[in-house]
């Protein structure tokens, strides 16, 4: 199973794919390989099968995730041990799209008034201000805010893209007063690890989820939040401040504008323009 790893993680590094997405592929076939008791090469289709099947009525996992977990699966037969695959055989399930759960403003900012601290608060802000990926927001270098065009570079984005976004007066004034408290001064990464070992790497994202997590506990916010949500709220609220949607997917960093027309059915500002139907209708008075 090592060798067969390792030959997965090569085949995927030598197609630059990100390391959360290498991580998340070996993850698949490794709990695939563990739930059949059996190395992955020696289980076949009919494994599959009953794999998706389980994943279903067992774990109840969403759609989504066993979408990704059967892709994972096929990267590995395919790439790795060069076999046929069939799409009839091993058919992925409809795809299911959610609206997220959005933030009003002023639900924002009791979020980030209630940040455990300068270094959760500038974290919180820092999502918010800029609708930065958890995983980008933690690998920004302090190279990359350039207060003399108040613009934040954001490198190395989902499918390996770079893009620049806007570098709020308040999120850098955030960004000073937790940089002034930081000792020492780190010379790379914007949130290092506070681990004293790996203070050259930078801050795990799950520290992220964790902010967003005690915040909302903190203000009283009983919707489900995580770090994407503040990504969400940055999308919409721009939208509905009337930023056209062309310039909300470059700042998301979104290849197509059909991903980023989602905040249509988010924004009140759109939804509200919109009359029903059903008041232009002539109807009595029933309460006669």
């Amino acid at each position: 199973m090592n060798h067969l790893r390792q030959l997965m993680i090569e085949e995927l590094q030598r197609r630059n794919f990100a390391a959360t997405t290498i991580r998340t592929y070996v993850k698949g076939v490794e709990d695939f390989s563990q739930y059949f008791h059996r190395r992955p090469d020696q289980l076949g289709p009919e494994h599959i099968r009953r794999y998706q099947a389980m994943l279903f009525s067992k774990r109840k996992f969403s759609p989504n995730t066993v979408t990704l977990r059967l892709a994972s699966l096929r990267f590995f037969y395919i790439k790795v041990l060069k076999r046929n695959w069939s799409i009839a055989e091993t058919p992925y399930p409809k795809k299911v799209i959610r609206l997220p759960q959005i933030l009003s403003q002023e639900e924002v900012a009791r979020l980030i008034d209630a940040a455990d601290s300068p270094f959760h608060r500038a974290m919180l802000m820092t999502l918010y201000g800029t609708g930065a990926r958890r995983v980008e927001a933690a690998h920004l270098k302090v190279e990359d805010i350039d207060s003399r065009r108040m613009i934040l570079h954001v490198r190395g984005g989902k499918g390996r893209k770079d893009r620049d976004v806007m570098l709020s007066p308040a999120l850098l004034d955030a960004l000073r007063q937790y940089w002034r408290g930081l000792k020492p001064k780190p010379k790379q990464w914007l949130f290092p690890s506070r681990q004293s070992n790996r203070a050259d790497r930078p801050m795990s994202d799950k520290v992220f989820w964790h902010a967003c997590k005690q915040a909302a506990r903190k203000a009283g916010i009983d919707k489900p939040i995580h770090p994407h949500t503040l990504r969400h709220c940055f999308a919409t609220h721009l939208l509905e401040a009337g930023t056209d949607l062309r310039t909300i997917q470059l700042l998301l960093g979104h290849s197509d504008l059909k991903a980023t027309t989602l905040y249509l059915h988010l924004s009140q500002r759109h939804l509200q323009a919109t009359a029903s139907p059903l008041d232009a209708l002539t109807l009595s008075d029933e309460r006669k």
